[in-house]
């Protein structure tokens, strides 16, 4: 299949809301000319994952009469965040709590595709392979449980005491075989800062398999830094504290957010050390080794279906069997969509064939989902100032989740070229305001092995792209106006907000925690108007105060045209606009006195995360901007050394 090659993602999709000059990467498809009679959006009522909506008039220039409506992922953050709530209850009323051997395990991955002949862990190609057995072969010296999460546990049906258990760091840091477990290594490739790298699979992540709790939900197990698989290369398969650390604590904080992420059951140090060049350098040191148990429904990627379709006509079929497990056992509607449903075409020119229906395909309508999820999850991230900082496409769920956290980084001080990764630095290509048009780039990838593996065509693949663009546009307005309290999109605010935000260097979490102590009164003295923002504001001269009660001013007259009141309308802003994130500088703390021996600061980010939204009376100094040790490498700037 020939597929047209444009030069850039935002010549057909202007993604980047800050209109920022960054570098965008090249797409495989060419632009869409669509003419969208339709547009596909989530539906959580129907058995299938869509329905039909009209499509709104076109927008005016400035996009400041578009109406906010409540997205439909609202329900799903809070689905996300109360995951742990709706707790298994047995037949005598009482929660299920079950020990590790009574684990009900499924092994689907294993069972359903093909693997790789050979059970050693001897650096190689892997051919014709979803995945490699290989049992952990971590090195331990009194391996210790030092942090868990309870809400993972309860997600797994497992009985809390179970973490008291004397064998329990030996389980779960891969030391000792867990009973019922068939652990393996998935064999994926992908793309590495746009450059196509071939094989590079689990190097040092072991899946011991699928957990099945009472509810039906499928749980993927994975230990982190457990040892050398097929697909480790040169490196030892090992993990160090400092990243184990920093991803234990941020997956469960992502996950309090509200945003789609894996999660982390537990955090283990193995009582060895682990050389690392952190810096690339040529400085290596001894570091603690850790083990991260993650936990995800699945842990499949983009790069889980690039490499099969990279291989040539041998392995095609490997994409179409992939493609139907997930189906099977993660998009299960799909599979029953009713295909005398008309509300699942969509005309996308005016060709006499230029009418996609996703009841014919269900492929197409897979990749429109996947593309979907990924846009509301990278809109999601810029709403909290997340950046990811790799977001290889092998770093890229087909759930629309979260997934590896390496080098990255929540926004301080507001800069929209912002990356945590210093190998990025040179062309700084994931930097945040980057964000959504690599999410795009990365889609396009997807797509292409899909129509290379011919799942899909080219209409199919270019209308999957089309639907990124509009969703991730709708969510972000959705939540960029929820969190300045606005009742409809108002561009020029916006625009006009980030702009001084980034010229001033704002704290982009404080400031929008400030903005909802703005009284909606547009007699507010002019001495009066930056008061509730003076925390944020800081050292600005007497041109940028000029500029900032300008747009004060600006936005109190738009507020005040609504008939909420300034109460309420700083409940809801309060709600979208943590106090709490996980800025590198408390990673770092806790690291620090980890090293040490005291994880004590490791447990207290774990509480504060819980409840990020929160005010938490005593926790003041947790949501303090970043001292001026922050800034030294190593802190605001990682790289991808573990």
């Amino acid at each position: 299949m020939l597929l047209r090659v444009c030069s850039s993602p935002s010549s057909f999709f202007n993604l980047r809301p800050l209109h920022l000059l960054t570098s965008s990467p090249k797409l495989p498809f060419g632009r869409p000319s669509l003419r969208r009679e339709f547009r596909l959006i989530p539906s959580r009522s129907s058995s299938s994952s869509f329905h039909r909506m009209e499509s709104p008039p076109a927008s005016s220039s400035s996009s400041s009469q578009t109406p906010v409506t409540a997205s439909e992922t609202d329900s799903l953050a809070k689905d996300l965040q109360n995951q742990n709530l709706g707790a298994a209850i047995d037949e005598g009323g009482a929660k299920i709590k079950r020990k590790l051997e009574d684990f009900n395990w499924d092994h689907s991955f294993v069972k359903e595709l093909p693997g790789d002949p050979r059970s050693d862990v001897t650096s190689r190609e892997v051919l014709h392979a979803c995945y490699s057995k290989v049992s952990p072969s971590v090195p331990v010296d009194d391996p210790q449980l030092v942090a868990w999460s309870d809400s993972v546990a309860e997600l797994l049906e497992l009985d809390p005491k179970e973490f008291e258990r004397p064998d329990f760091p030996l389980l779960l840091s891969g030391a000792k075989p867990l009973p019922g477990a068939m652990p393996y290594a998935q064999c994926y490739g992908g793309h590495q800062f746009g450059m196509w790298a071939g094989q590079l699979g689990d190097g040092r992540a072991i899946t011991l398999g699928e957990v099945l709790n009472s509810k039906g939900e499928r749980w993927e197990l994975q230990l982190k830094g457990a040892g050398k698989t097929p697909y480790s290369r040169f490196a030892d398969g090992l993990a160090v504290l400092r990243s184990s650390i920093r991803e234990f604590l941020c997956s469960e904080a992502m996950h309090f957010l509200g945003i789609p992420t894996t999660r982390a059951l537990c955090l283990l140090t193995t009582g060895q050390d682990v050389t690392r060049d952190m810096f690339y350098d040529g400085n290596p040191k001894e570091e603690p080794g850790a083990v991260v148990c993650r936990v995800s429904q699945s842990f499949l990627r983009f790069g889980s279906y690039q490499i099969h379709a990279s291989r040539g006509e041998e392995d095609l079929e490997i994409v179409r069997k992939l493609a139907d497990y997930a189906i099977k056992h993660h998009f299960p509607h799909i599979e029953s969509m009713n295909r005398s449903d008309d509300s699942l075409s969509f005309i996308t020119g005016k060709e006499d064939d230029s009418v996609v229906d996703l009841t014919s395909n269900k492929y197409a309508a897979w990749v429109v989902e996947i593309a979907e999820r990924t846009a509301t999850l990278v809109a999601r991230w810029q709403g909290v100032g997340f950046t990811h900082g790799v977001l290889n496409t092998d770093n890229m769920s087909i759930l629309g989740q979260t997934i590896d956290y390496g080098p990255f980084g929540f926004l301080d001080a507001f800069d929209p070229s912002f990356t945590p990764n210093t190998t990025d630095l040179p062309g700084r290509r994931y930097c945040f305001a980057n964000q959504p048009d690599i999410g795009l780039w990365n889609i396009a990838q997807f797509a292409k092995s899909l129509a290379v593996a011919e799942l899909i065509n080219q209409k199919e693949a270019n209308y999957a792209m089309e639907r990124y663009g509009e969703k991730f546009m709708d969510e972000y307005q959705a939540i960029m106006s929820k969190k300045l309290g606005l009742s409809k999109y108002n561009k020029e605010i916006i625009s006009k907000l980030l702009n001084n935000m980034a010229v001033d260097k704002v704290d982009y979490t404080n400031f929008f925690r400030l903005l909802s102590n703005v009284k909606a009164d547009p007699n507010t003295p002019e001495a009066e108007l930056l008061k509730p923002l003076k925390a944020a504001l800081l050292d600005i001269g007497k041109e940028r105060k000029e500029a900032w009660i300008k747009w004060v001013q600006a936005y109190i007259q738009e507020v005040s045209g609504s008939e909420t009141s300034d109460k309420e309308r700083k409940a809801r802003m309060d709600s979208v606009n943590p106090k709490y994130i996980l800025r590198n500088y408390l990673c770092q703390s806790a690291i620090d006195a980890a090293e040490q021996g005291d994880f004590s600061e490791v447990n207290n980010l774990i509480r504060l995360m819980k409840n990020p939204y929160e005010d938490q009376p005593g926790m003041e100094k947790y949501a303090r901007l970043p001292p001026a040790w922050a800034y030294r490498p190593g802190v605001c700037m990682l790289s991808c050394s573990s």
